[in-house]
C-alpha cells in the first residue's frame, strides 16, 4: 500500500431500479474522505469505492470484525487474504503499517477487500435488505481514515483506532467480578446467585474497587427471552439486587432487548424477515418504549451493569462470523422506518439504551463495533469462551484478545470474555494461563465460577489484585499464530502453553 492516496478513486452508486437522481459527494481533508449521498425518489442500496495501485512484496493483512470475531482474526499474506474486511484493516511488510478505515459511530456499514490490484470499499447504506428513501435528505455515509506508520503492526493498530473514535466511553474504574453464565447454563437461581456474590466478595477481599456479580441469561419467565420479570427461582429481582450490594459487590444483570413474547406484544412491533415475524423492530414507537420500561425497571430494581445480548442477530437475522461483505443476508425487507439506513437504526438503538441507563454501566454483547464505541463502556469482543471445553476458550478467548486489543480503551473497555470453571472440565493449568494473560491485559476480567478449590481461589484472588494495576502487554508472534503463544508484558515475554 506505499502507492495508496486516499483522494484517488472511482465510485459507484447502485439503487433499487436503477439510478436516476442520487447522487454522492466526497470531501477529502488531510488523510480523511468524507462520503456523503442524496436521493429524492431513488432508494439507495450501496456505494461502492475502488482505489487502483500496484503493491509489490510480501504484505501481511488484518482485517476486523463486524460484532464479535469467531476466532478467525489473523494477519494473512495479501495473496492468501481475499476476505472481506469490516470497519478497517491493516497492511505490513513488517517494515512500515498502512491503516485504512472509517471513524466509528458511521451512518452506514462499511467492508474492505484488499488485492494486488488495489482496495474496495462497500458502503452498505441499505434499510435492512432494501434501498433506504432518504427522499431528499443529505446524509454523511461514512470518513474513511488513511494512516501510515513506521511502527510494528501492534502499535499502529493501537494508534489508528484511536484516531477513528473522538470520545470512547469508559467505566471510571476496573471491571471484574463475577458471571453466572459458563458454570450454570441458564440453570440457577436466587440463591445460587448469592452464593456466588459471597465467593465474589471473598475472591476480592481487601480490594477499594468492588467486584461484580453478573446475572446472565436464565434469571427471566423464559428461556433467552422476555418478558424480563423473574421466574419463580428468583422471586424478586430487587431483593437480590439488595442482598447483593450488602455483601459490598456490585450487581450487573442480562437482557435480550429485541426478543419479547410478552402478551401485549402485536406483529406490528416486529421486524418481518425471511417469511417470519419474531424479532423487535426498534424504529416501533411501542418497541422503544417497552425497551425503556425493561430498562427501567432493571435500574429500579437497583442494577448497577447491564449487558444486553443478541442484537445483532435479531436485526440483522445473522451472528458475524456467517456474514462476508454486508451486514444481513436477507435482501427485500426492511424496518418499520424506512427513511433511516441500517446503521442510522443501531445507533438509534444504542443511544436509547445508553440515555435509559443512566449511570449504569452498559455492556455490548453481539454488537455492532464500530457502531458501538462510544455508546457501550464494555464491549465483548470475541464469541463465547466455555467451562466446558477448552478449545473454545483457547480458541475464541485469545485470538480475540491478541487481534482485537488495539480497540481496547480506544473504543471502550474489552472484554474478551470469561475464565469458565465448570468441575473438572478443563485442567486448571490452561485456565490458570488464561487468567493470567486476561488479569495482566488491562481489558475487563470476568470469571464464572460457583465453587472453586483452595489453589483457584488464590489464584483467582492473585488475579483480581493484578487488574488492579496497569499494565503494558502485545502479542508477539502474530504472524505464525492465530492464538499467539509469547506475550510482551510490562517489557518481560512471557510464553503460554495453549494446547
Amino acid at each position: 500500500m506505499k502507492d495508496f492516496v486516499l483522494s484517488r478513486f472511482d465510485y459507484e452508486i447502485e439503487c433499487e431500479g436503477g439510478v436516476k437522481d442520487a447522487l454522492a459527494e466526497f470531501d477529502t481533508k488531510n488523510d480523511t474522505l468524507t462520503v456523503r449521498l442524496t436521493a429524492e425518489n431513488d432508494r439507495p442500496r450501496f456505494v461502492t469505492l475502488r482505489w487502483n495501485f500496484e503493491t509489490k512484496g510480501d504484505w501481511f493483512v488484518l482485517g476486523d470484525a463486524w460484532e464479535r470475531s469467531y476466532a478467525d482474526l489473523a494477519f494473512r499474506r495479501l495473496s492468501e487474504n481475499g476476505r472481506a474486511m469490516p470497519w478497517y484493516f491493516a497492511a505490513t511488510d513488517k517494515e512500515i503499517t498502512c491503516c485504512l478505515g472509517v471513524k466509528t459511530q458511521p451512518n452506514a456499514f462499511v467492508s474492505f477487500r484488499y488485492d494486488g490490484k488495489g482496495v474496495t470499499a462497500l458502503i452498505d447504506c441499505r434499510n435492512g435488505g432494501s434501498g433506504v428513501k432518504l427522499a431528499g435528505r443529505k446524509i454523511d455515509l461514512c470518513t474513511f481514515v488513511y494512516s501510515r506508520f513506521s511502527l510494528a503492526p501492534f502499535e499502529a493498530l493501537q494508534e489508528f483506532c484511536r484516531s477513528l473514535c473522538s470520545r470512547p466511553l469508559l467505566p471510571r474504574e476496573v471491571i471484574y467480578g463475577g458471571n453466572n453464565w459458563y458454570y450454570a447454563y441458564g440453570e440457577s437461581s436466587y440463591e445460587e446467585i448469592l452464593s456466588n456474590a459471597r465467593l465474589q466478595a471473598r475472591l476480592a477481599e481487601g480490594i477499594e474497587n468492588r467486584p461484580f456479580m453478573v446475572i446472565d441469561d436464565g434469571w427471566q419467565v423464559n428461556s433467552c427471552t422476555g418478558p424480563y420479570l423473574p421466574n419463580g427461582k428468583f422471586r424478586d429481582m430487587k431483593a437480590l439486587a439488595d442482598e447483593i450490594k450488602a455483601l459490598d459487590v456490585r450487581p450487573g444483570i442480562w437482557v435480550r432487548l429485541l426478543e419479547n413474547y410478552s402478551p401485549d406484544i402485536t406483529d406490528d412491533m416486529k421486524i418481518e424477515r425471511g417469511g417470519e415475524k419474531k424479532y423487535l423492530d426498534p424504529t416501533n414507537e411501542k418497541v422503544k418504549d417497552l425497551i425503556r420500561s425493561d430498562i427501567r425497571r432493571m435500574k429500579e430494581w437497583g442494577y448497577e451493569l447491564l449487558k444486553h445480548d443478541f442484537s445483532t442477530v435479531d436485526l440483522f437475522g445473522d451472528y458475524g462470523g456467517n456474514l462476508t461483505d454486508t451486514i444481513t443476508n436477507y435482501d427485500g425487507w426492511h424496518f418499520e422506518d424506512e427513511t433511516k439506513t441500517g446503521a442510522e437504526i443501531v445507533l438509534d438503538f444504542y443511544r436509547l439504551i445508553k440515555e435509559e441507563c443512566g449511570d449504569m454501566l452498559v455492556l455490548g454483547c453481539n454488537t455492532v463495533s464500530h457502531l458501538s464505541a462510544g455508546l457501550v463502556h464494555l464491549n465483548r469482543t470475541g464469541d463465547d469462551t466455555s467451562g466446558r471445553e477448552w478449545r473454545r476458550t483457547r480458541d475464541y478467548g485469545v485470538n480475540t484478545l491478541a487481534f482485537r486489543l488495539p480497540q481496547n480503551k480506544a473504543f471502550y473497555l474489552g472484554d474478551a470474555d470469561c475464565v469458565g470453571i465448570l468441575n473438572d472440565n478443563i485442567p486448571w493449568s490452561k485456565n490458570k494461563q488464561w487468567l493470567d494473560v486476561l488479569a495482566k491485559s488491562d481489558t475487563a476480567l470476568f470469571t464464572s465460577c460457583a465453587s472453586l478449590t483452595a489453589e483457584q481461589e488464590r489464584d483467582i484472588s492473585e488475579a483480581y489484585r493484578e487488574i488492579q494495576k496497569p499494565h503494558s502487554i502485545k502479542p508477539v508472534d502474530i504472524y505464525e499464530n492465530l492464538t499467539p503463544r509469547v506475550w510482551e508484558i510490562d517489557g518481560k515475554e512471557v510464553t503460554y502453553n495453549w494446547d
